[in-house]
């Protein structure tokens, strides 16, 4: 057991935000790295990677991927439905593309947990390989019961998509929305979160029955990546202040290490504030004052955590968008992960989350216009009340779908 756990931690460990200036978008996918916030006074950062953040009136500057497949004036972009609503949700997504007139040809991947081979993973990723960018659903990873797990477990196919084309970032804006009921009214929250470790390594085993042993991965060149990234991002969108989140108290080697790169990097930022909390004071910070916190960096883990408690702050997967970000490829997605398994089929899913996903992506391929008419149709319907149940509105699916496709057909003169 201990030879095949140094071999796995070898293994492990030996594997390696809305519109970015378009020249510097050009010089990252080329190989430069650069990242620019449009007419500001940013140096460039070797090795940085551009993110579209922008989902709110008011909104990060980020960069597009030119690195993505483009033929005839047309994007491709591989889509990926997912489980639960995810179909019907993809669905409205090509309905809105096609009146809004975007440049984008959608390629359809079947994938999901009922249709989830080696062969059908090995599609998408080479899907996603081949035109840069995607777009998807949450991919359900259901719990593996224990003679499965005596075996090795399950292994979640979003891990697997993250790990196999290094999205190490993943990046989820959490801004108030006007006209979406919620405790507080002020709130612009950056989540950086690290996307490729941590516990998401899923290297765990029994030691014998009834002891399990799950290892934790943490290492200084990915932990300096997404605290640089993170850096980088505070510069180019003019935010002024990075928290990193961690549990150093208690892990003081992995969440220690996590820290002292984090505090390192940010040595080399001294226009921008620095300062770092305890995971579980944050939880209770993020509720009972959520203003303090600008850009957050963290862990795997915790990200995914802070991540939710913050979208649910300003109104809860349903408006929340998420991208996951490479050095050359981007996946685009809801920001809580949410497959919505209970609501499939019945009319009530809110679709303004994955719009607003889709108008990010647009960001990110250089369609900014589109981009932008897309967001403002989401904004706009929803301050005007027409909005799903789980925003404590009586509107159904469609309605909001039909809504939005109305303000993009009034937008473009029909």
């Amino acid at each position: 057991l201990f030879k095949a756990s140094v071999r796995f931690l070898h293994s492990a460990t030996s594997v390696g935000a809305i519109r970015f200036a378009c020249n510097q978008a050009r010089s990252f996918c080329s190989g430069g790295g650069g990242l620019s916030a449009a007419a500001a006074t940013a140096t460039e950062s070797a090795g940085s990677s551009g993110a579209s953040l922008q989902h709110a009136d008011q909104g990060v500057e980020a960069g597009g991927i030119l690195n993505a497949a483009k033929y005839g004036g047309r994007h491709h972009v591989s889509l990926i439905p997912g489980d639960g609503i995810g179909p019907e949700l993809m669905d409205s997504v090509k309905t809105i593309v096609n009146v809004a007139g975007s440049p984008i040809d959608f390629e359809e991947i079947p994938l999901s947990a009922e249709r989830g081979t080696d062969e059908d993973m090995r599609r998408a990723i080479l899907s996603i390989k081949r035109n840069g960018v995607g777009l998807k659903g949450n991919l359900e990873t259901f719990e593996a019961n224990t003679d499965y797990t005596v075996m090795g477990g399950m292994t979640s196919k979003n891990v697997q998509l993250r790990t196999k084309l290094d999205l190490f970032a993943y990046v989820q804006r959490c801004k108030s929305i006007e006209g979406v009921p919620s405790r507080y009214s002020d709130i612009d929250i950056l989540v950086i979160r690290e996307n490729t470790e941590g516990e998401y390594s899923q290297l765990e085993h029994f030691n014998v029955p009834g002891v399990v042993e799950s290892f934790k991965i943490i290492t200084e060149a990915k932990s300096r990546q997404i605290a640089k990234f993170a850096f980088d991002t505070a510069i180019k969108t003019r935010r002024h202040r990075v928290t990193a989140v961690h549990k150093a108290n208690i892990m003081k080697l992995s969440d220690g290490l996590f820290l002292d790169v984090c505090r390192d990097v940010a040595r080399d930022y001294p226009s921008i504030e620095f300062n770092d909390v305890i995971v579980d004071n944050c939880c209770m910070q993020l509720v009972a004052r959520p203003q303090q916190f600008d850009i957050m960096v963290l862990p795997n883990l915790y990200g995914n955590i802070i991540g939710n408690i913050a979208a649910g702050l300003v109104g809860g997967p349903g408006v929340a968008a998420g991208m996951n970000i490479g050095r050359k490829y981007a996946v685009f997605e809801a920001g809580t992960r949410n497959s919505g398994r209970s609501i499939r089929g019945k009319n009530i899913a809110n679709p303004s989350a994955l719009l607003l996903t889709t108008a990010d992506m647009l960001e990110y391929l250089g369609d900014a216009e589109d981009a932008k008419k897309l967001r403002n149709a989401v904004l706009t319907v929803l301050r005007s009340g027409i909005r799903t149940p789980d925003l404590g509105g009586s509107s159904n699916t469609k309605e909001v779908v039909d809504a939005v496709v109305q303000y993009l057909l009034q937008v473009r003169g029909h």
